[in-house]
């Protein structure tokens, strides 16, 4: 089992890491930069994560002693920041780190950014001299291809050709969460169809564990039970699910699958060749994805780091910066502002009975409706969870309680497909400031947020 290093000075944060790493690889954790250069001597990890918040002159130093060291200077070095350290990663790269992730860590993208450090030539042994020249040959045309569907067209050609496999398909989740094949080595250009996430577990698990799944007989693998019938008189034997994990935020989910005849299954030439071409093309999809945007947006990749991955609403952080502006300004104007914070009662339920997917859903339904109600002054975040909050510039009490009620009535209209006929209802806060009742923005939010949870323990105990 290969041996990570977690440096970072809060208890919390290392356990948090633990977790994430733990039934993957082994890990030791150090709080100080001399804690974590004793480790590094003694276990000699295949690689280091280091948090920018362990304390500078730990931080410095160790960067520093760990690529002057002979033993440890070509151990991989991943950053761990928050979006707003933006010059503490410039100075780790100067200092030789070798990438970075963003804070709050997602776990899949965590483990996947892990594995391609780690890989090492052992990694190719089973690879032929034709399939480092495809690799190479692909790396360089999407390279240079900006346009995404043809970078998906080029993926699945290229793979279908080097592995001789039946079928090779990108398939990608849309925000309804519909899955739509995207492109595919049996079907025509640009043509893209939807399927059914129902009929294609080896899909669902992918999408819910982010890691790939390997099916080598799915006529007897137990996974497939629930669609038995359906692949009765199918010629594939085998199916490869390969996540294309990059910048979740930026490309949605993808997958590389894999189908093969035959009874040689997917051997481990196939699986390493399909991990690597994930690889290849989360990247590529990323810059396409981002390029095709610009056009219509220059600010996209500033507005990236202050949208909530899911729901595309702001996130949590950018949510406090502008919360603490506009109470600034409603001060110096005295002007109204007012606070609404939401949650979906019995949020985990829905997660329980229909599914981690189900659940994706509905916060990005709710999302969306959140949004329509908005003026262009307004800003609506997702807070965490399921966890939402309003600003409401220049907005009475009472308007403020209007929208708290038109909140709750559209949410409860909402007609989500996957639910099977049950509504989604919401607990909601409001809260204003006006003639200087709170001193401080925070102390807003937490009026909004304990009325909020006045009203969901009203629920309870009405049994609702």
């Amino acid at each position: 089992m290969k041996k990570i290093l977690v440096v970072d000075h809060e208890p919390f944060s290392r356990t948090v890491l633990q977790d994430i790493l733990g039934g993957e690889y082994q890990v030791f954790a150090a709080a100080t930069g001399a804690e974590a250069m004793a480790l590094a001597r003694r276990q000699t990890p295949d690689l280091i994560l280091l948090d920018l918040d362990t304390p500078e002159d730990d931080r410095a130093a160790l960067c520093t002693r760990l690529k002057e060291t002979q033993t440890t200077r070509y151990i991989p070095l991943i950053l761990l920041s928050s979006c707003s350290q933006k010059q503490e990663i410039l100075d780790g790269f100067y200092a030789g780190a070798d990438d970075y992730l963003t804070k709050p860590l997602c776990a899949s993208e965590t483990l996947a950014r892990i594995d391609a450090h780690l890989r090492t030539r052992d990694d190719f042994a089973d690879l032929e001299k034709e399939d480092l020249l495809m690799l190479l040959e692909l790396s360089e045309i999407i390279s240079v291809t900006r346009n995404p569907k043809r970078i998906l067209a080029i993926i699945v050609e290229k793979v279908a050709a080097a592995l001789k496999v039946s079928r090779c398909s990108v398939i990608a989740l849309n925000d309804t969460g519909e899955l739509m094949v995207k492109a595919s080595s049996d079907l025509p250009p640009n043509l893209e169809i939807k399927i059914d996430l129902e009929k294609y577990p080896e899909i669902e698990k992918a999408w819910r564990t982010q890691r790939p799944v390997v099916l080598q007989d799915i006529h007897r693998d137990p996974l497939m039970a629930p669609v038995r019938m359906r692949l009765q008189g199918l010629p594939d034997q085998a199916i490869l699910v390969v996540p294309i994990i990059k910048k979740q935020n930026v490309i949605g989910t993808f997958f590389l699958r894999t189908a093969a005849i035959g009874s040689g299954g997917i051997s481990g030439r196939v699986f390493t060749l399909c991990q690597l071409v994930a690889n290849i093309s989360g990247n590529a999809l990323e810059n396409g994805i981002v390029f095709e945007a610009m056009q219509s947006k220059k600010k996209l990749l500033e507005e990236l780091a202050f949208r909530d991955s899911l729901t595309g609403l702001y996130n949590h952080q950018h949510f406090h910066t502008r919360f603490e502006e506009e109470f600034s300004r409603a001060q110096r104007y005295a002007l109204p502002l007012s606070c609404v914070f939401a949650d979906i009662d019995g949020f985990k339920t829905i997660n329980d009975r229909f599914g981690h997917i189900t659940g994706d859903v509905v916060l990005k339904q709710i999302g969306r409706r959140i949004e329509r109600m908005l003026r262009k002054s307004d800003l609506a975040a997702r807070y965490g969870g399921e966890e939402f909050a309003v600003l409401l510039p220049n907005t009475t009490e009472q308007g403020a309680r209007d929208f708290a009620d038109r909140l709750r009535t559209e949410i409860g209209a909402l007609a989500i497909q996957q639910l099977k006929g049950e509504r989604v209802s919401i607990s909601v806060g409001a809260a204003t400031w006006q003639d200087g009742n709170t001193t401080t923005y925070t102390q807003l939010l937490h009026l909004a947020d304990n009325a909020m949870y006045v009203e969901k323990q009203a629920k309870k105990g009405q049994g609702r």
